[in-house]
């Protein structure tokens, strides 16, 4: 969800796109970093930051999962599903709706039974269904983009969803002259397609808001 340095572009995270889609019925604010998990966006004081600028009637979209999958005591069951609790709790005491979404899928293409077939990892482990869990368990709306993604990828196929991706030839990008082939973060491209599907979930779960769209999370 993050903003990407400047850098880094075409690199981006889905929520830098998000303005542009529901500007005319939300203002977006992007408390996003890239690297974050659960406890480092509070230990840094993120958390903090959007709690001090969250009211009624706002969103609140929460993202994690990429990097606390990093860490043993952020076990999706036990570290991670507890920061969530907190953290939906914190929001729902300012007046605000936590908006919880499973992590984005990596693409991560395997080979298939036969050489037409493209099997995608399931990288995230059980951490999207945390998420689900914990949306049920506290009546909370959910966007499942952990799903929705990797429909994606496994519609477009292993060549065509490459562009969603930041992939670079040697010599091709400035930051990366020795070319990079990265799987986990968008391009602006595939950024905005991830963010106009959010858009379009919140409108169709009537949670368009009368206030603004805070959103928090890791890379992705």
């Amino acid at each position: 969800m993050a903003n990407c340095p400047t850098h880094e572009y075409p690199m981006s995270g889905w929520g830098a796109q998000l303005a542009p889609h529901s500007y005319t019925w939300a203002a977006v604010l992007n408390f996003a970093k890239g690297g974050a998990s659960t406890e480092s966006f509070r230990e840094e004081g993120l958390w903090g930051r959007l709690l001090a600028e969250a009211g009624e009637g706002d969103l609140v979209l929460i993202q994690f999962g990429h990097n606390d999958q990093k860490k043993q005591h952020l076990a999706a069951r036990t570290g991670y599903a507890a920061n969530l609790r907190t953290m939906a709790g914190e929001v729902q005491n300012l007046g605000a709706l936590p908006v919880l979404c499973t992590p984005v899928e990596r693409r991560h293409f395997l080979d298939g039974p036969s050489s037409e077939a493209a099997v995608l990892e399931q990288s995230l482990e059980d951490y999207p269904e945390v998420v689900r869990e914990i949306a049920l368990e506290l009546g909370l709306p959910v966007l499942d983009l952990n799903a929705w993604t990797r429909g994606l990828y496994l519609q477009l196929g292993r060549e065509e969803s490459a562009s969603l991706f930041c992939h670079f030839e040697p010599g091709s990008h400035a930051y990366w002259p020795d070319g990079l082939a990265d799987n986990t973060h968008f391009s602006q491209q595939g950024a905005a397609v991830v963010a106009g599907h959010v858009a379009a979930r919140l409108r169709e779960l009537g949670l368009v808001p009368g206030g603004l769209v805070r959103t928090t999370a890791g890379r992705g």
